[in-house]
């Protein structure tokens, strides 16, 4: 990995970031697990740009056998997921939209919902865009199998929206799917658990681990709505040497930047763009619109084109108001770095 020199000091070592408190990071280096601080000159001054660690990352510490180490800087992600504040539900009362990053670098992402009344089409559909666009491979897993004995039908309902996704149903209590999944969970290899409260990420990862490591709460029946028993991020090693990051629960999943994942999620409807007999068609009303055809004879269902105009209108939402964001966050950057050049420079202009 390429560092710059100021990084090359011989007292500064790799770590990787399993949990994310306040202000204090929970990492695991060479001497084992410890806790570190981030350098404020590095993260807080000067308009840094300096991503701040989540967990998974891998970062560059100053290490402190005596208390908390430091963090100094964070090294470049491979895959990253993150959501933004904006849910798609209330554009007139959202100010400002933020980046959340979840996780990072990790290699799968399972996108987890039980086979009960949370299990919900539309919310899966948006967890792939975004783990589509998070650079891991998406994994969908039915969670509590043993409490649906027609689990067949909704493996297919997955596979044909996303049929380029694997798709297992699993049982946590009874064991059943759980072999299915040692092709993920092999030495070195890094899975995120994603999905709502209630879905089942603790129990499976309890299994996983042969032991109670994670608390387990009861949903309720009148929902299935489930109550947060992880409440903060953190990467658990699994005795297979596989790496889990666990999530709590969520109720909303914003898209952000998730451009390149509705494409790859919506590859059938785009290709309908390119048999349209204007470039510019709308797909409204124009003479020729592939789109208006295959609504008309059932080959684009309605449903689909709607979860697809919807994941594009949020998404341009979110990228408009950031974009007005980071320019506006950038011109403040230059203004400070200007006037710090100043003081440099006694008061002076060069």
């Amino acid at each position: 990995m390429d560092l710059s020199n100021d990084y090359m000091q011989e007292d500064y070592m790799p770590a990787r970031v399993t949990a994310v408190y306040k202000e204090r990071y929970a990492i695991l280096c060479e001497h084992g697990d410890c806790f570190a601080r981030l350098k404020a000159s590095n993260y807080f001054v000067g308009g840094s740009e300096e991503d701040f660690p989540t967990t998974g990352d891998f970062v560059l510490i100053k290490y402190n056998p005596n208390g908390d180490s430091q963090i100094v800087k964070t090294l470049p992600r491979k895959s990253k997921f993150v959501r933004s504040n904006f849910s798609g539900h209330a554009a007139g009362y959202v100010k400002t939209i933020l980046e959340q990053v979840v996780a990072a670098n990790f290699d799968f992402v399972f996108i987890l919902t039980s086979l009960n009344c949370d299990y919900n089409v539309n919310r899966i559909m948006r967890y792939l865009t975004q783990a589509r666009q998070s650079g891991g491979q998406p994994v969908v897993i039915l969670t509590k199998a043993d409490l649906q004995p027609d689990y067949e039908v909704f493996l297919h309902g997955i596979k044909e929206i996303a049929p380029d996704v694997p798709v297992h149903a699993v049982s946590s209590y009874t064991g059943f799917g759980l072999d299915s999944l040692d092709e993920y969970l092999q030495p070195g290899k890094t899975v995120v658990f994603l999905g709502m409260s209630g879905v089942g990420k603790s129990s499976l990862l309890n299994s996983l681990m042969g032991q109670e490591v994670m608390a387990v709460k009861a949903i309720r029946e009148d929902d299935s709505r489930g109550r947060h028993t992880t409440t903060h991020r953190q990467l658990i090693v699994l005795p297979s040497g596989a790496m889990v990051i666990d999530t709590p629960g969520m109720r909303e999943l914003g898209l952000f930047d998730a451009e390149e994942g509705i494409s790859a999620g919506f590859t059938d409807v785009e290709d309908l763009f390119l048999q349209c007999r204007f470039n510019n068609c709308r797909h409204q009303t124009e003479p020729g619109c592939a789109v208006l055809a295959a609504l008309s004879d059932g080959t684009l269902p309605q449903e689909r084109w709607d979860h697809y105009i919807a994941q594009k209108r949020e998404n341009e939402f979110v990228d408009n108001r950031t974009g007005y964001l980071n320019a506006k966050r950038a011109h403040h950057k230059s203004i400070a770095m200007r006037n710090k050049e100043i003081k440099k420079n006694g008061g002076y202009k060069k």
